[in-house]
């Protein structure tokens, strides 16, 4: 029988970290000044590759796209949450957490891909170098970051999709501070064993397929200079080791997350902040202010 449109859920509430007035006090400085870091550093990169010329190289155009999608990724979550914790009031409109939902997954899996077309960047430059310029030239970077784009909104097309078939009629209290899959699917009226093993499938594969392309590619790229000691070679080693933690900080978060149904463990809301917040905030760091070229650019800006 259907679900009777009078008990359909209009809004929902985000509980957030903690009810805590002394630590909300925390979470918000915690927050506003990582939401700024992330705006600023991310901003100067963009700015800095777009108005040097030097910086015109198939890396740091995908730096600059990197740090874009950074930029909105976090802008999904972050404001929301600063008024929330500012204001106290908490209740998101069921649209509203919606959209968060599909923009949430929009980003986050474009970050993915586009994390692995950087690293077939850097598998291309160290291990074929003589081809480097012919495989990554600017169209085919181009076709990359919109297949990337493209990828991300199929899979959260699916994702919003699954969610908006089920019913929502009863509790509508999130135990999170923000719309995601597996705290808002465990308030459906409804069986949802089959729509979390799909989402798991969705989600969870994208993130471990990436994650293993991209151990694989380091892999076969410590594989080839290891042979070769030279500067170059041990600055290729050094930039390899801080791309996988950086990947290993972003993807391990979102494999525990998604890679099981919603209903086996409870989601940890605490595991969050490292792929919403952590993460895009460490990017510019480990990616781009590491480079000599970048930092003189930077201070020539």
């Amino acid at each position: 029988m259907a679900q009777d449109n009078s008990s359909r859920v209009t809004e929902f509430i985000l509980l957030g970290l903690s009810d805590t007035q002394e630590l909300q006090v925390l979470f918000f400085t915690f927050f506003l000044l990582a939401y700024t870091m992330i705006l600023l550093g991310n901003l100067l990169i963009i700015v800095t590759v777009r108005t040097d010329p030097k910086l015109s190289s198939p890396m740091y155009f995908l730096l600059c796209n990197l740090s874009f999608i950074d930029i909105c990724c976090t802008t999904v979550t972050a404001p929301r949450v600063l008024v929330a914790l500012l204001s106290g009031h908490k209740a998101i409109a069921f649209e509203g957490c919606m959209a968060q939902l599909f923009f949430l997954h929009f980003t986050g899996s474009s970050e993915m891909f586009l994390l692995t077309v950087m690293a077939f960047d850097r598998y291309t430059a160290i291990c074929r170098p003589l081809h480097y310029t012919a495989i990554m030239a600017r169209r085919a970077c181009w076709a990359l970051v919109t297949a990337c784009w493209a990828g991300g909104f199929i899979h959260s097309i699916v994702q919003t999709a699954l969610m908006l078939q089920l019913p929502f009629c009863g509790p509508n209290t999130i135990h999170s501070y923000f719309c995601d899959v597996p705290p808002v699917i465990r308030l459906a009226c409804a069986d949802t064993a089959l729509t979390e093993w799909l989402m798991a499938s969705n989600s969870g594969l994208i993130s471990l397929g990436c994650f293993l392309v991209l151990v694989a590619s380091y892999a076969l790229i410590l594989a080839k200079v290891r042979a070769r000691v030279s500067q170059g070679n041990w600055k290729a080693l050094s930039t390899c080791a801080s791309h996988v933690m950086a990947i290993t900080l972003f993807f391990m978060p979102c494999i525990f997350t998604y890679l099981r149904p919603a209903g086996t463990l409870p989601p940890s809301k605490y595991v969050c902040v490292i792929y919403t917040i952590l993460s895009p905030m460490m990017n510019p760091l480990i990616y781009t202010l590491r480079s000599s070229e970048v930092k003189e650019s930077m201070w020539r800006l």
